[in-house]
């Protein structure tokens, strides 16, 4: 166990005021700096790949549809 030594409110407030300037100032930095960011080329074919991949889930998920509504419909129609 330690001894808790109580700040007087300026100067937690100070505290917390440079630990919030830090985090802006090392994610700033983190972005400008160590991130590296795509060309224009590749963010291009990145764009096709995700389309493409988009169509064909939404395709998938049309004929899911489909073929559930088409399977419920001729169920309820045997009970009518």
């Amino acid at each position: 166990m330690g001894v808790r030594i109580s700040l007087p409110v300026q100067q937690k407030q100070f505290f917390i005021m440079n630990k919030i300037k830090a985090f802006f100032v090392d994610t700033y930095t983190e972005l400008v700096q160590k991130v590296s960011w795509p060309t224009w080329e590749e963010l291009q074919s990145s764009m096709i790949v995700v389309t493409v991949a988009t169509v064909i889930l939404a395709l998938m998920v049309w004929v899911m549809n489909e073929v559930s509504n088409l399977g419920m419909s001729s169920f309820y129609h045997l009970f009518q």
